[in-house]
């Protein structure tokens, strides 16, 4: 049974920093591309960072225009485990994050975790 299991969202203020952690588990991690998306509420879910199964030197990463510069995704295969960390964050950057794994034509979803950027 796979399970992606997401961590370490919250609240956090204008121009703070958060790292959310996904974990997988029953599948093999190093295999997949890991991606986190997000959705706000009245919005459609968009991809927010995605690193690749290969990532070597950090050449594996792509980021959505909006967060370059500020977020930073990472992957320990050891750990089965990808993270995203968030620096400088904004209102704006509010929503449910969701963990991506994707492997051809086989996709596993966590259940999603709030980030909410609010003073």
């Amino acid at each position: 049974q796979v399970q992606l299991v997401e961590s370490g969202g919250g609240l956090v203020q204008p121009g703070g920093s958060l790292r959310i952690s996904c974990t997988a588990s029953g599948i093999i991690f190093r295999l997949y591309a890991m991606g986190w998306y997000r959705q706000a509420p009245g919005r459609q879910r968009e991809l927010v960072a995605r690193i690749l199964s290969g990532d070597i030197f950090g050449r594996g990463q792509d980021y959505v225009d909006s967060v370059k510069g500020r977020f930073t995704i990472s992957r320990d295969n050891a750990k089965n485990t990808v993270y995203l960390q968030m620096n400088s964050l904004k209102p704006e950057d509010t929503a449910v994050y969701y963990c991506n794994a994707q492997l051809d034509d086989y996709a596993h979803w966590g259940q999603g975790t709030q980030v909410t950027v609010s003073s």
